[in-house]
């Protein structure tokens, strides 16, 4: 049984003797990522019995209240990430600006963008909550971190990853050779590999994922591929519908047993809710690794350039077929 044991920490050093060219900067990104999920995972598996459920008081970037378990969160990454030699700086959802490392060290290759905990709306209810993070070369030379170097679009991401909170803790990243997930062995404190090249099951579940409450702001054209799965042709399959609320969640169910997640914009706010940089971005990532199709229903998410730091998209993430269905539908609005 312990030779089949593989902790991240042994996977990603395995990785890297496949290139022999690499540093072990991008190693040392994901290792600190793994501690912080450990970190993490532990407040929020005790939520309930330490202070740190509920509101801080104050509203984020976005005008949503910060939860203390989102400041929390945000602070442990932030700390750990700032002891990491490989970043020049940060991104994240908590944050108005750009976070930059410490000026006594010097600038490491990369920038990283994160949400520290996704659905943390949730917490209270006891329902599964996540991180995501998306990792990017840094493109100009010297000390200052440009403009350029913070708004790539997501194909030029070099790893993306997730944490999932929920029954058990995991981790799920890729550096573009395939999807891998790790399982949080509470016994001993490692994450240990539990789905090697994750793939999204083809042909997988009939499941669409959306907050239908908002069907009447969408658009006709969304609205009438939602009553397709509700009500499907008599020669098409049915469908069912799950939706928890939080992205992480929905997407990973996604990842494992097939179908479609969906944010779309509404008539109001065609950008939609969902951040490309630090959210969208990294998914789109894993989607595709996995075999999926990532798209804003017109455009493929990973050739999007943000114009922003906090740049909103509509989202549709899944199995191809689905995802390619939705744009039809969407395109005949235009």
């Amino acid at each position: 049984m312990t030779g089949s044991i593989v902790t991240v920490e042994h996977f990603i050093a395995e990785q890297e003797r496949e290139y022999p060219q690499a540093t072990g900067a991008l190693t040392d990104i994901l290792l600190q990522i793994s501690l912080a999920a450990k970190v993490i995972s532990a407040a929020v598996n005790r939520a309930g019995l330490i202070d740190i459920l509920g509101v801080i008081g104050s509203t984020n970037v976005h005008d949503e209240e910060v939860q203390k378990l989102d400041d929390y969160a945000n602070d442990v990454l932030l700390n750990l990430l700032r002891r990491c030699g490989s970043l020049s700086g940060m991104v994240s959802e908590e944050e108005e600006g750009f976070v930059h490392v410490p000026e006594t060290r010097d600038p490491g290759p990369y920038i990283i963008a994160f949400d520290p905990l996704d659905g943390s709306s949730n917490i209270d209810v006891n329902i599964s909550v996540g991180t995501i993070f998306a990792v990017y070369r840094k493109r100009s030379d010297g000390r200052k971190v440009r403009r350029r170097d913070l708004l790539q679009p997501g194909s030029e991401q070099v790893a993306a990853g997730y944490v999932l909170y929920g029954s058990s803790t995991m981790l799920v990243f890729t550096t573009g050779a395939g999807v891998h997930g790790f399982t949080l062995d509470p016994g001993i404190g490692e994450f240990l590999l539990s789905y090697r090249n994750l793939r999204i099951p083809s042909p997988g579940k009939n499941i669409y994922s959306i907050n239908e409450a908002y069907f009447d702001k969408w658009t006709p054209g969304q609205q009438r591929l939602v009553d397709r799965f509700r009500r499907p042709p008599p020669d098409a399959p049915s469908f069912s519908a799950r939706y928890v609320g939080s992205l992480v969640a929905d997407f990973h169910r996604t990842i494992l047993r097939g179908g479609i997640f969906m944010y779309p914009g509404t008539v109001s706010a065609p950008e939609g809710k969902l951040r490309l940089l630090y959210e969208v971005a990294p998914m789109a990532m894993i989607c595709e690794q996995a075999g999926g199709r990532a798209t804003d229903g017109r455009r493929r998410i990973l050739d999007i350039e943000p114009d922003g730091l906090h740049h909103r998209v509509p989202t549709f993430l899944g199995a191809p077929d689905l995802v390619e269905m939705a744009g039809r539908y969407l395109a005949d609005e235009d």
